[in-house]
């Protein structure tokens, strides 16, 4: 037998380390094992996307989802559908270490049972960033992901900081989806209007992003209406709408189609989401009815 630190001196060699297995128990409960931190990643969901990216592997990526466009290194990579049209045989064919998925997609099952390792992960609160990001840094192997979250929760303060008592408490209604969707209480949208100052609409009990009644709105009356370019016409004629205060007052912050990106990927870019969205009720809280 070889003493210990001629096996060490041998790896040490070989990788100025020594390696250590990678263990990750992901968001449904699945637990998957790696002999050294995968280095050929494909992301099937933009804010896992930019979360690899920020913490300093976006080198790593070799294919991502048909939404995933920042930063804009990643719009090079192969693209591979969205949830209703993955392109498992591309996936496949790229020979990933690692795909990552949300927990919606549709391809789990069938990537696994060719023999790749998934990695499912989601969030919809700031609680869930903070551990997805912890994740994905265990994931990688960079120590970077605490020193990330601080700062994002630096920057959020930050926007909250800045925001004039005339917009405190503004009773806010946030339309993420036609249907409509929208962003409730606990949802991490929800949760940074909360930071900023703002009432939400949407109560807890109606959970992250529920589809509501429109009605709903026209009865919480919100002053302010938040939502995106995508699902903006006709807002003004929506029935019984011209009742609501923010309709009557022209109210109403539409964000463009980058904006809504930033806003919709709970992930690195929460803090540029929140002086977004203090941007918004700043400007609103001085516009005259």
């Amino acid at each position: 037998m070889k003493p210990l630190f001629v096996l060490l001196a041998a790896l040490l060699s070989q990788g100025g380390a020594v390696a250590a297995d990678v263990v990750i128990k992901d968001d449904v409960g699945q637990t998957t094992r790696w002999a050294a931190p995968p280095q050929r990643i494909v992301s099937l969901l933009p804010s896992l996307t930019e979360t690899v990216c920020e913490l300093g592997a976006c080198a790593r990526l070799i294919g991502v989802d048909r939404y995933s466009n920042h930063p804009a290194s990643v719009n090079a990579l192969p693209k591979l559908g969205g949830l209703d049209d993955t392109n498992v045989e591309m996936i496949v064919a790229l020979k990933p270490d690692v795909v990552l998925v949300a927990p919606s997609s549709r391809v789990t099952e069938r990537l696994q049972g060719l023999g790749l390792k998934v990695v499912t992960l989601e969030a919809k609160s700031y609680a869930d960033v903070q551990r997805v990001l912890g994740k994905v840094g265990e994931l990688l192997a960079v120590p970077d992901a605490p020193r990330l979250w601080r700062q994002i929760e630096a920057g959020v303060a930050a926007a909250a900081q800045a925001m004039p008592p005339a917009a405190k408490g503004t009773l806010v209604y946030y339309e993420v989806a036609s249907g409509p969707y929208a962003a409730g209480e606990t949802s991490f949208m929800g949760e940074t209007l909360i930071k900023l100052g703002a009432r939400n609409i949407i109560p807890a009990s109606l959970g992250p992003f529920p589809k509501i009644n429109p009605e709903f709105v026209v009865r919480a009356n919100p002053q302010l209406i938040m939502m995106g370019q995508r699902d903006a016409g006709g807002i003004y004629q929506r029935p019984g709408w011209d009742r609501i205060a923010a309709i009557r007052d022209k109210k109403v912050c539409i964000f463009t189609r980058e904006q809504s990106d930033m806003l919709g990927r709970p992930g690195p870019r929460i803090a540029e989401a929140a002086q977004i969205m203090a941007r918004c009720l700043r400007e609103m809280s001085e516009k005259k009815p």
